[in-house]
């Protein structure tokens, strides 16, 4: 009587099982995956990962003290300028940088009105430049400590990592960003992680670029 599909296969299976070799391959191949899935577990959980992170400081605002028409302004955003650098002036006032500054945003409306107190030029400070990184609460916030060391990449710069030291943890929620667990649709709250690093070392991080960080546990 011919052989069924079903013997077929177990003959086959008896065979390959009944000889050494295929065995000590299989057993190999089970015994390095697991072993890879061992060292992809304890290398992960040494450190908090987030790819949603920016390279920001906090932005001034240089504003006239009195009303009046923008008459100038002498900057281009993306410039870095010195400290006490006249970048606009509104009527007779000049407005000055306090310190090294970037400049971020300009108003071009010349020979407008500006009120007394209205934004003429947004700058940072790059020595102030921070990694932000936010975290989930429940991805690995808690065991975030300031000092931790970390590495991140940055968009612009490809697979180039960069080193930094937890500076600071927001002891407060951001607002306005809401994200969802899709299992039970729990609002997740993050957290602001910034990271410092050597601005000196690192002058080719501006304002703005996005980040990956990987936050080492102590």
């Amino acid at each position: 009587m011919a052989e069924t599909i079903n013997e077929k296969k177990d003959g086959v299976i008896k065979r390959l099982t009944g000889n050494s070799l295929v065995m000590w391959l299989l057993t190999g191949v089970l015994v390095i995956g697991a072993g890879a899935g061992i060292v992809y577990w304890a290398v992960s959980s040494q450190y908090v990962y987030t790819d949603n992170a920016v390279v920001e400081a906090d932005v001034t605002d240089l504003t006239p003290s009195v009303g009046g028409i923008l008459n100038a302004v002498s900057v281009n955003v993306g410039d870095i300028v010195p400290a006490n650098t006249v970048v606009a002036q509104v009527g007779n006032q000049l407005l000055k940088t306090k310190t090294v500054s970037q400049i971020v945003d300009t108003d071009t409306a010349i020979g407008s009105s500006v009120a007394p107190g209205t934004p003429v030029v947004k700058v940072v400070d790059p020595s102030q430049l921070r990694v932000v990184a936010r975290v989930d609460e429940d991805k690995g916030l808690a065991d975030i400590k300031v000092g931790d060391q970390t590495v991140f990449t940055v968009d612009a710069f490809g697979s180039e990592k960069f080193q930094g030291i937890v500076d600071e943890i927001s002891p407060t929620a951001r607002q306005g960003d809401i994200v969802f667990n899709i299992s039970d649709k729990r609002q997740i709250n993050q957290f602001d992680v910034k990271i410092r690093f050597d601005t000196t070392k690192y002058p080719q991080l501006k304002n703005g670029m996005s980040a990956k960080v990987w936050i080492y546990k102590q």
